[in-house]
């Protein structure tokens, strides 16, 4: 009868049971992260991005530590400072002490077996050769490339294909021929709304080039900081930044660690307006008069500068000339997106301006402004990109429209021969799924493009704004979804199996530890923060522990209105922040749930019952009781009370579908209710798991028509 799990729930007092249960519980979480090797029997190798053409046998190249790596390079190239990084990452994984000083010597001799051969050193461009071929023999390995770039992307794919069995290590036997869908694969870091320290750079740059990535498109000032240090115009870093900010030999540093990787560096100063930080120490270039101060809140604006002064274009001509000579990248992006217009209106010499020069509205203003822009940064030798803001008739071709808005923005600048690159469906920074990510194509199956128009599409980029990340949550918004989006453009077009993606990605996700990204580990230590004196290893916090394993942040921008104002100076440090963005182990469920659904097999009822339903009663209990006790953590408690409410619905539901009798329809309708009620956000979180007990409720719904 419906209400027995509830009296089952209410009996749970045993401490044995609580943690055989929460063991269970994690065991499932553990098992479904596990680390699988590549090339296991009855599985596809665990590749992402997946290359463009596989064929393994069965035979394997078996490893040992008399393996040696060779090719043509000099010490001090980037492919042997990549062999090298290859060899220490792969005696890390195998344990293995490798005999090469592979530091030291990589010249070719009787002992080589890994061999690397490329033709020219690869220029960090878009469109340059990143192919590479790699042949697997049971004695030798092949990895050849027209550049040193594909030896990096093809060392990558070896080491993922990297397995074991009882017999050691190995790597399966086969040939895999490679070369990216788009050129431009790239990932936007936002060091401005808060500062992201050199060493949060340096692990995103590795892991960036683990998955195949070669743009970091670095985000370098805004309303809340100025993040470079000028020393033409000193004032901006000075008194624009809080003292956050990279020095030139910093930037010079990353710059070149990342041509190391073969990733791009491509700064962005978001001009002409999120752009209160300029205006802190050079109030003069403004269209308002100030005085100014870094913005703390989020949002537009209305500081913008002032296209009417000549000064301003003074100011910028020696502006880029110096960021020009730091940043060697050809490209040079200008923002240009969501300029408010106030402070142009409210200004006479501006309006007086704009009628001057036949300035019909604000659009036209900032297309004179980019125009003006636009001939510096050629004097510079800089291409410009920009959001789609920036687009105009008359604009030269080489410039780069970066689509914000969508496929519909890129098409149409296509067929007007500019080039573009896709953002919208990659903002990282909204907890949106993976699948979302990887189901988004910059050209879809159904592009209304001709084969010329298509090649004008250079790729996408993943954009990770920084409102509401902190240098111990970013890599936790960026990984592993990162990798999903850095497959989608370098596979195949069809290479989109959803499930099989997650298999891997789950895999990957740990791999990418390696790097020291802190998407995993950073969790734990979040929430023992939170809860303080309490003993790690308790019931208590494995039960916070699973529950910020089914939560996930609200979506979108809807932490914003959610009561709290949040500014660059708020705590990024409570329960929510340690939820990531997505929960794998909700997924699991609902697939559980999908699987009773499809097969109604009471041995799968009993596993929903015993894997989960069971489990989440004692992270209710126990939860519970932390909610109560510790100050940081009371926000949870009405959160812990709706997934009580939430198992009642669940497992009842699980009790009439499995014993086929039907509720009344009084009953149905009050859980429906019920769940839409839970389905509100509480603590900043949502319960990743609803979708799963939705299902049993539409299941038994549709039983009854």
């Amino acid at each position: 009868m419906p209400g027995y799990f509830s009296k089952m729930i209410n009996g749970v007092a045993s401490l044995l049971t609580v943690s055989l249960a929460m063991f269970s519980f994690l065991s499932l979480s553990a098992e479904a992260g596990a680390l699988v090797p590549a090339g296991t029997d009855g599985q596809a190798p665990v590749l992402m991005p997946v290359p463009s053409s596989i064929q393994l046998s069965q035979d394997k190249f078996r490893l040992d530590e008399k393996f040696y790596a060779g090719g043509q390079d000099q010490p001090g190239g980037r492919g042997f400072k990549a062999v090298a990084r290859f060899m220490s990452r792969l005696g890390g994984r195998t344990g293995l002490f490798l005999e090469q000083d592979f530091l030291a010597d990589q010249t070719p001799g009787p002992n080589t077996r890994l061999f690397y051969k490329y033709e020219r050193v690869g220029r960090l461009l878009p469109n340059e050769d990143e192919s590479y071929v790699l042949e697997i023999k049971t004695e030798r390995i092949e990895l050849r490339a027209p550049t040193d770039l594909g030896i990096l992307r093809g060392l990558e794919t070896l080491l993922q294909l990297l397995s074991s069995d009882d017999s050691g290590y190995y790597f399966p036997c086969g040939r895999i021929e490679d070369r990216p869908r788009f050129t431009w694969r790239g990932l936007l870091i936002d060091s401005c709304r808060h500062f992201m320290p050199l060493e949060v750079i340096k692990r995103n740059l590795l892991a960036m080039a683990a998955v195949k990535l070669n743009v970091l498109h670095w985000h370098l000032s805004e309303d809340q900081g100025f993040r470079v240090e000028s020393r033409t115009f000193p004032r901006l870093h000075q008194m624009g930044s809080d003292g956050m900010y990279y020095t030139q030999e910093q930037v010079r540093e990353i710059i070149g660690f990342a041509a190391d990787l073969g990733i791009r560096v491509m700064p962005e100063f978001d001009i002409p307006g999120h752009s209160t930080s300029w205006f802190v120490g050079y109030p003069e270039y403004a269209s308002a008069p100030g005085p100014y101060r870094i913005e703390r809140g989020f949002g537009v604006f209305h500081p913008v500068f002032n296209p009417a002064n000549p000064a301003t274009y003074k100011f910028f001509d020696r502006f880029f000339r110096e960021m020009a000579s730091l940043f060697p990248d050809p490209y040079l992006h200008i923002g240009g997106d969501e300029v408010e217009a106030v402070h142009w209106k409210e200004n006479p010499q501006i309006q007086a301006f704009m009628k001057k020069h036949n300035l019909a509205d604000n659009h036209a203003l900032q297309a004179y402004f980019n125009l003006q822009i636009l001939k510096i940064l050629t004097k510079y030798k800089k291409k410009m990109v920009g959001w789609d803001e920036i687009y105009q008739p008359g604009l030269p071709k080489d410039i780069v429209i970066q689509s914000w808005r969508g496929t519909q923005a890129l098409v149409d600048g296509a067929r007007k021969g500019y080039q573009g690159i896709l953002s919208n469906g990659y903002y990282i920074d909204l907890c949106e799924p993976a699948e979302r990510h990887y189901l988004n194509d910059p050209i879809p199956p159904d592009s209304p493009l001709s084969a010329d128009e298509k090649k004008l599409i250079l790729g996408g980029e993943a954009t990770m704004w920084a409102e509401l990340v902190s240098p111990e949550t970013v890599d936790s918004r960026i990984w592993p979804r990162a990798a999903a989006i850095a497959e989608r453009l370098w596979s195949p077009q069809e290479i989109r199996d959803v499930e099989d993606m997650y298999r891997r990605l789950r895999v990957i996700s740990v791999q990418l530890e390696e790097h020291g990204v802190q998407h995993l580990r950073n969790q734990d230590m979040m929430l023992r923060r939170l809860v303080g004196t309490v003993q790690v290893s308790s019931p208590e916090m494995g039960a916070l522990r699973a529950l910020a394993r089914i939560c996930e942040p609200v979506k979108g921008y809807a932490r914003h209105s959610q009561g709290r104002k949040y500014t660059s100076l708020a705590p990024l440090t409570r329960f929510v922040d340690s939820c990531f963005p997505e929960s794998l182990e909700a997924r699991d469920f609902r697939k559980r749930v999908e699987e009773y659904l499809s097969s109604r097999q009471s041995i799968k009822a009993r596993a929903l019952e015993n894997d989960y339903f069971l489990p989440m009663t004692t992270i209710v209990a126990q939860t519970s009781g932390l909610s109560e006790r510790i100050p940081a953590l009371k926000e949870i408690k009405p959160l812990t009370e709706k997934l009580r409410e939430l198992v009642f619905i669940g497992s009842d539901a699980l009790f009439y579908l499995k014993s086929g009798k039907q509720p009344g329809a009084q009953w149905l309708e009050k859980q429906k209710k019920l769940l839409e009620e839970l389905k509100k956000p509480q603590a900043e979180c949502q319960l990743a798991i609803i979708p799963a007990v939705e299902k049993l409720l539409t299941a038994l719904e549709e039983g009854k028509k």
